[in-house]
Formats: C-alpha cells, structure tokens, sequence
C-alpha cells in the first residue's frame, strides 16, 4: 500500500503586499504634510474707531492717513497657509519658538445699524498663535485683553500689556500672561475705567473713552535677569512686576491637525 504524503504548496505574497497596505497609516507611506505659512505684502486701510461720535467721525471723501484725531489707519498684511489666506493681521511678529510665532489679527465687521446699508469697518483685534510646521492658527484669549487700549508687548512665551477688568473691582489693569495658563501670571488694578475729566491722560478732552492707539500704558518694559517687567500708567508712576518660573507652556504638537 502507498502512503499519500502532502506535498507543500508555494503561497503567492501578493494577499500579504495588500493587507500590508491596507493597514498601513497613510502617514507613514507618504510622510508629514509640509504647509507653507507666509505673511503677504502690506496695505494701508482707513479706520475709525467705534466711540467716535458722528461729528468726530470723519465726513465723506476724507483722504487715508488724514490728520484727524479720530479717523486713523490701520496696516494690515495677509496671512496666508499653503497660498490661501487665512485672516488679516497687524502689527510685528513675534517668534516664541522656532516653529511658533504670535501675530495680531485684524478684523473686518459690520458696522451698519439694521436700518442702515451694509458697511464694513477694519478694527483691531486679538492675537493669534500660529504654528508653521501644521500650518495650525489659535485664537489667543489673553485675559482683560481690550483691543482699543490694550497693547502687549511680548518676551519669550509671556505678554504684558494693560488691559480692562469688568469684575466688581474693575478698571484699567497690569496684566502679565503667559501662553497655554488660563489665569494671569500677574493682574493688578492701576485705576478706574473710562477715566472721565479732560485733565486725566487716559481720556479725551471731551470725555470719550481712549480710541485705539492712545496710549493708555507706556509699552512694557521687559528685563531678562531677574525677569521682570515694567507696565505704566500714562501720567502714573511705573509698576514693576517679577515674573517666576520660566517653563513654555506652548503646545506644540506634532499630531496636530495636518
């Protein structure tokens, strides 16, 4: 009698080669998305502050960069992400890592009243985080930050800047923030808010609130070692203020958004 014995069937490798595939993150097949984050050529646009009364405003046809108190202007620059633009910003950039930077945004609202045509108006606004590896933007909520008075000032990963409390003890105060902290590192009261009276520096001669670009504070005045800053009161005696502990809380992580 003859003995059956099995002979070995050669398996082709191609069912493998699939379930590899289909099981293989696209990421790592075809690496990290490379984005390009660019700033584009700047332009001036007018803009009027949103206190100003109808008479202060200015009246039609006035000419950009006008030497009226309460009309000014505003230069704005494109943000852009792979070529695409993403918002507009104002002001400098500054660079808190190698690969994070901190701008200001600039907005564009309406400014029409419901009975009135559609008009819209450039205004100031927050700061934006931004990220040029993932190309990713963070909208910064920077505490009592105002943008009509407010005006930070940045060293490291820390901003210092006067802004407005509306708590129960509220008014102008000194604020130092740090990214990624949801409290201030330091928030202390320098006066009341609006200052009314022709004789006090943080109002107009006709009592109005400060505009935008009035300086409310002199810019802050960073020091390394001990680091500290200073914030001022415009007419007040200056504040200085150590800040302790130096660690970044920016985030930035590479599982972000591709």
């Amino acid at each position: 009698m003859r003995t059956l014995h099995p002979a070995p069937v050669p398996l082709s490798p191609l069912p493998f080669l699939f379930f590899l595939l289909a099981f293989t993150p696209r990421a790592a097949a075809t690496g990290p998305k490379t984005h390009s984050v660019t700033l584009g050529p700047a332009r001036v646009v007018s803009y009027t502050p949103p206190q100003a009364t109808p008479q202060t405003q200015p009246s039609p046809g006035t000419p950009v960069g006008s030497s009226s108190r309460s009309a000014d202007t505003l230069r704005i620059r494109p943000l852009n992400v792979d070529g695409l633009r993403r918002e507009w910003t104002m002001g400098e950039v500054h660079d808190v890592t190698d690969r994070t930077f901190v701008v200001r945004r600039a907005l564009r609202i309406n400014d029409s009243l419901p009975s009135e045509p559609v008009h819209w108006a450039w205004q100031p606004g927050p700061w934006l985080m931004v990220d040029r590896l993932t190309g990713h933007i963070t909208a910064l909520h920077l505490p009592a930050f105002d943008p009509l008075i407010s005006n930070a000032l940045w060293f490291r990963d820390d901003a210092a800047y006067c802004g407005v409390s509306t708590t129960g003890k509220g008014g102008v105060v000194a604020v130092i923030a740090q990214l990624g902290a949801r409290k201030p590192i330091v928030q202390k009261l320098l006066a009341r808010w609006p200052q009314p009276g022709p004789a006090n520096p943080a109002s107009h001669p006709d009592g109005q609130p400060a505009f935008a670009g009035d300086s409310v504070c002199a810019p802050a005045i960073w020091q390394r070692n001990p680091m500290r800053a200073t914030l001022q009161l415009t007419g007040g005696q200056p504040v200085t203020f150590d800040v302790v502990g130096t660690v970044s809380l920016v985030e930035e992580n590479d599982n972000s958004e591709q």
